[in-house]
This record gives C-alpha cells, structure tokens and sequence, in this order.
C-alpha cells in the first residue's frame, strides 16, 4: 500500500492520537517516567493501512487493543522524531494540529533529556495537563509529587 502524504494527514486527523503518559518509576532520576506516544486504532479488517503507517514512518509496533480493534503505536523518540517533522513539514488540519504541538515540545524535551531533570520534568508534566484532559486529575497528583520532592530535596 502506497500512501501519499496528503493521505497521512488526513487519516491522522480523522484517526490518530498524540498522547504523553507519566508513571511512577523508581528507577528513573527524577522518579517517573515518560512515555509518549502516537496512536491509531482500527478495525481489524483494516489492518493492512496500520503496517503500512509503520512502514511510512519508519517504526512502531501494530498490535491488538482489544476485542476486534487493532493499534499502531508508535513510542521510540527516534521514530517519534520522525512523526514530527514530517507533521511540521505536512501540517495537521484540524485542532488535532494544536495537540501535535504540544506533542512535539515533549519530545523535543525529551531528545535533550530535560525528562531526566525536575523542572525539564515539571515542563513536561504542564505540557500533558494541556493535552491529556482524561488524565489531568492524576497528572495534578504527579506535579504536586514532583514539586514536594523539588522542595525536599
């Protein structure tokens, strides 16, 4: 399957989810860790457009999400990189390209390794408050956490 890239942005702003997790982690410096991601979920019987996204951008992993539902996930910061200049370079349509934005701050953190620091954490962590609406309450719970550990140090 050949897609074009007027097709990817498309497709992602019908389809696609730019999402940033925080978990608690013990073994990371600063005691959480982040995970972002970019998502899409299927259909099982449309599984062939999923490989072919991981095919065009170069990496991620198809999987099922559950019952007849199937998602390309996509988390290596090097292949994530990639997902992100070429949304700069083919822009998001819809308010989705607002979420992207958003998206490609955490990542470009992460690629100079502010994750590993307090405050490059604590920008992170404001950053997904504005994306991840869901998640906001237990995210307020992280920023207090690392905010206390910050005073305690």
């Amino acid at each position: 399957m050949d897609l074009s890239p007027d097709w990817v942005v498309g497709f992602t702003d019908a389809e696609g989810c730019f999402h940033v997790q925080i978990n608690r982690h013990r073994q990371m410096s600063c005691g959480y860790q982040v995970l972002p991601e970019f998502v899409i979920v299927q259909h099982q019987r449309d599984a062939q457009v999923l490989h072919a996204l991981k095919r065009f951008f170069g990496g991620g992993s198809v999987r099922r999400n559950h019952a007849d539902r199937m998602c390309l996930r996509i988390r290596r910061l090097a292949v994530l990189e990639r997902v992100c200049e070429f949304f700069l370079a083919h822009p998001l349509k819809t308010r989705k390209n607002v979420q992207f934005r958003k998206f490609r701050r955490v990542v470009r953190l992460m690629l100079q390794r502010e994750h590993l620091q307090p405050e490059g954490l604590l920008r992170i962590v404001r950053i997904a408050m504005q994306m991840n609406s869901a998640d906001r309450p237990r995210l307020r719970e992280v920023l207090r956490d690392i905010q206390q550990r910050a005073r305690n140090g």
